[in-house]
């Protein structure tokens, strides 16, 4: 039984933890998430990484892909004299020579990294920060999933690179739309959906119908809407596996890293703590575990399989 049909209208993927996304038009989605999403983070002298939340600033640097060179591009604002290029696919020689393996910690979760040694990007980056910083890429140790991704709940072991928990976030533009319709009441800007940082949008549905989701599929076109879902060999699926609990990295603007004291954080509380499980916080977006891997695009068809009324937030740091 399909409950929901719609459509994927942006993917995103964030390459830095707490960086600026970038919004494409097709991607490789894997067990771990989509390809290169949170692949890269920064870190400080403790080896804790280092987010939005404590660094605002963190959303004025860029990021892109050089497919020519098979690079990811970091810059700080516009300014390419304030920039620094990494491979996006080192081979362990060049990992050897030119970055060292170390242990990072995210929320208290030990994993490796390689960190990088240019000279160029330690001061380009810690003076940006205004405190001693590296920049990290993923190592070989799998970080397992843990709270509701965990295997005991799961039923299989899944990893993820340095997403807080889990591997892919999906949000929905109508409950984006509801959201902001709140805001224009108490005359405050409507914003984007890039305050939230979800990797797959879609639309269709009513406000909020995603805080049911259990499974969902990513199945072809959404002009095949007529089309009876049958045994696609190339369906995507993925387990949703809990609520996103947020914080107040939402009340950054992207744009300008200004983060405003009160929205959407304050309106968030006032309805939207609707998981029993993390009553404290309120809900926004859909965390899932992908059970295969593929290519999906912007326009694919996206379905609601199945629904639960069991969501509840565990703790997975």
């Amino acid at each position: 039984m399909t409950y929901t049909i719609s459509e994927i209208t942006d993917l995103r993927i964030y390459p830095i933890k707490s960086c600026r996304g970038i919004s494409v038009e097709s991607a490789r989605l894997t067990r771990e998430g989509l390809e290169l999403d949170r692949r890269w983070m920064f870190i400080d002298n403790d080896h804790k990484f280092v987010t939005i939340r404590s660094k605002p600033q963190m959303t004025l640097i860029n990021t892109s892909i050089d497919h020519e060179s098979g690079s990811l591009v970091i810059r700080i604002g516009n300014d390419h004299g304030k920039q620094v290029n990494v491979p996006i696919h080192p081979d362990q020689e060049w990992l050897d020579a030119n970055a060292t393996l170390v242990s990072v910690d995210i929320w208290d979760n030990i994993t490796d990294a390689y960190a990088y040694t240019d000279p160029k990007i330690k001061s380009l980056f810690s003076e940006f920060f205004g405190e001693s910083v590296a920049l990290v890429v993923k190592g070989p140790e799998p970080r397992i999933c843990r709270g509701n991704g965990d295997a005991t709940l799961l039923g299989r072991v899944e990893k993820v690179n340095f997403p807080d928990v889990l591997p892919v976030l999906i949000a929905s533009e109508s409950s984006l739309e509801e959201l902001n319709a709140r805001l224009r009441e108490l005359s405050e800007c409507a914003i984007t959906v890039e305050r939230f940082r979800p990797n797959i949008i879609i639309k269709g549905g009513e406000p909020w119908s995603e805080d049911f989701w259990k499974t969902v599929r990513i199945n072809g076109d959404s002009s095949l809407f007529t089309t009876i879902t049958g045994g696609n060999r190339n369906a995507l699926d993925l387990d949703v596996v809990a609520r996103c609990a947020r914080c107040t990295v939402p009340n950054v603007n992207p744009d300008t890293a200004e983060k405003n004291p009160h929205q959407p954080w304050d309106l968030l509380v006032s309805y939207r703590r609707i998981d029993e499980g993390i009553k404290f916080k309120p809900c926004f977006g859909m965390l899932c575990c992908p059970r295969n891997e593929g290519d999906v695009k912007v326009g694919m068809r996206f379905e609601v399989m199945e629904i639960t009324h069991a969501h509840r937030y565990l703790k997975g740091f």
